[in-house]
Formats: structure tokens, sequence, C-alpha cells
């Protein structure tokens, strides 16, 4: 799909930022070669989904420029090999009985939860902030060891939407080189910090090498209560769930994951790779 093209049906709902989603804390369609999901604005966006979504293409993986190629080129409204826009997710539509759970930032390095990571055997995704994560890398490394992912939330936890292209590229770049780097791989999920963003940070996630911006419908909160963006309140198949990390949360990480998996049990749904949905 041109890049015109995927611009125009991203930009097809608008979004609001309800006032429950503080903090860190959600939305694309149907490709001839991947899946399909729920779609929202991919334009200008600020972290919550509409009622009733849009669909857009997945692509693939960019070929052309990769992370960190070409970067200075351009400038402000540049740079961009014109591959195509990643899509924006809050879902993912599957007929799988399965939800996807993302935690944010790296502030929560609990060790019983890599315990619950490998004895659960959880796919979970983690969305990494450099400036939060700071010397905690080797936290992550066991969990990554244990089978989570680790993804990029920027370098410095910024909200993104208005900024310049160089200053939002430097960001998402910055932290594709430092996860690769760290742990020798290279992020294709991006969630934006706060939920928010805008056509710009499309262009400069597409330009990092990015296929895929991750919102959420659902989040965990810290008392391990479940609040939703949009749609039913109680988790169905394809649903994103966004773990934020809390100062000082009530429950543990472990805990409220456990309490959520017990939810998730309820319904039949089990935790699947959101990675493998997304490429």
């Amino acid at each position: 799909m041109r890049r015109g093209a995927a611009a125009a049906v991203l930009l097809a709902a608008g979004l609001v930022l309800p006032a429950a989603l503080a903090g860190c804390g959600p939305p694309g369609g149907r490709a001839s070669a991947g899946p399909t999901v729920q779609g929202a604005d991919a334009g200008t966006g600020t972290g919550a989904g509409t009622e009733k979504g849009t669909e857009a293409a997945v692509p693939g993986k960019r070929e052309g420029k990769g992370e960190g190629e070409g970067e200075g080129e351009g400038g402000e409204g540049g740079a961009g090999s014109g591959a195509g826009l990643p899509p924006v997710v809050d879902r993912v539509a599957t007929r799988d009985k399965v939800v996807f759970l993302t935690y944010d930032d790296g502030a929560e390095r609990d060790p019983r939860f890599i315990d619950l990571v490998r004895e659960r055997r959880l796919p979970v995704s983690m969305f990494l902030t450099d400036s939060v994560v700071g010397p905690g890398y080797g936290h992550f490394a066991r969990l990554r060891s244990v089978g989570a992912s680790l993804q990029n939330h920027t370098l410095d936890h910024p909200a993104l939407r208005g900024l310049p292209y160089a200053g939002q590229r430097a960001e998402i770049c910055g932290q594709q080189r430092k996860l690769k780097s760290r742990f020798g791989i290279r992020p294709h999920l991006f969630r934006p910090p706060y939920g928010t963003y805008d056509a710009t940070t499309l262009r400069a996630a597409a330009d990092c090498g990015i296929a895929a911006v991750v919102l959420w419908r659902i989040t965990l909160e810290g008392d391990g209560t479940l609040t939703y963006t949009r749609g039913a309140h109680r988790p169905a198949p394809g649903d994103i769930i966004s773990v934020p990390a809390g100062e000082t949360p009530p429950l543990t990480l472990a805990e409220r994951t456990t309490r959520l998996l017990r939810v998730l049990e309820e319904q039949g749904l089990k935790v699947g790779r959101l990675e493998d949905h997304l490429r």
C-alpha cells in the first residue's frame, strides 16, 4: 500500500483519551499476507480506542531503510522510503481464544514475576523505556530468557504527539539501537508513551523499522481491576491488555498478573504471543 493510501485509511477514526488512562497507558485490518486487526485513528491518536474502529492493512516488516539507516536525512517532514505506515492496533482479529499481555516502561522489577512467566510459560511483551530501565536491563535479560519479548517504548518516555520528526525519530530509533546493542534484537513493535501519537510518529516509526504501533483496549490497574477504553467490559479474544508501571501499586506485578490469569481462565481465554500476530 502506498504511504498516502495507508494514511487515508488510518486517519478514518478519531480518538479521545479518558481521564482513567493516566501514565503509560490503546487500534489496523486485513492484508493479503497478514492478520487483521481492529483499527483506530493513526493520524492524531491519543491512546483510547473509539467505539467503532476502522480496519487497515497490517504490512509486513518494511524493506528498504532499516533502524538507524539514513538518520539525519530529510529533517522535519523529510526522510522516509514511502513503503507505508505501520498500523495502530488495540486488538487483533483472531479466532483463537487468546489475549495479549503487554507491560510498560520497565520500572517494576518483581523477581517473582520472572518465576510466574517461566512457570506459566507466558509469552508476555515488555515495552521498555531506556531512561526508566536504567541499570535494570539484566532483569529483562532474565525475562527474555524465560520467554518474554522486548519491544520499543522510546528512550526517554516523552509524549510524542506534536514533536518534530527529528525528535520523534531520535526517540524511536535511539531505543531500537539501545535494544540491539543490549540484546542483539531489533524490535518491530512500538508503543508510544501515554498512547499519544500523530502522523509524524507513524512516519518516524516506519523509518525506524517498526511494523506496528501497539495500543490497548484493556488496562490492568495497580489494584488488579480492569478498565476498558471501549467496547464490552470483559476480556474478549484478540484484546491487547496494558499493564502500566505504578509508583507504589497495592499489588505486585506477579500478584496483579496472577489475578488477571484467573479472570482469563474463567472466560476460557489464554495468553497468546502478540509478535506472532503482528509481523
